[in-house]
């Protein structure tokens, strides 16, 4: 995660597009997210209740990593932006 906003923040097309019967509600912190697939890596926006913690303590393998953070240490990047 590298940044985040208190309530939902981002169109109503993208909210609308997520099927009505698993669609989060916008009253919840979401979440910026570096996120990969097999195919890609991607930035992930994240309603608060489908996040699921990472605790394998393993570096992340992201493009856009060290433009954010800091190098890996002790478990965890450090922030090197401030955003919101």
């Amino acid at each position: 995660m590298f940044d985040v906003d208190a309530m939902f923040s981002n169109t109503d097309a993208w909210y609308e597009a997520i099927p009505e019967d698993s669609r989060p509600t916008k009253e919840q912190p979401f979440y910026h997210l570096l996120a990969e697939n097999d195919q890609s890596y991607y930035v992930a926006y994240v309603s608060e209740q489908n996040l699921v913690a990472d605790y394998s303590g393993q570096p992340v393998e992201h493009p856009d990593l060290e433009d954010l953070f800091g190098p890996f240490e002790d478990g965890q990047y450090p922030l090197q932006v401030q955003l919101n």
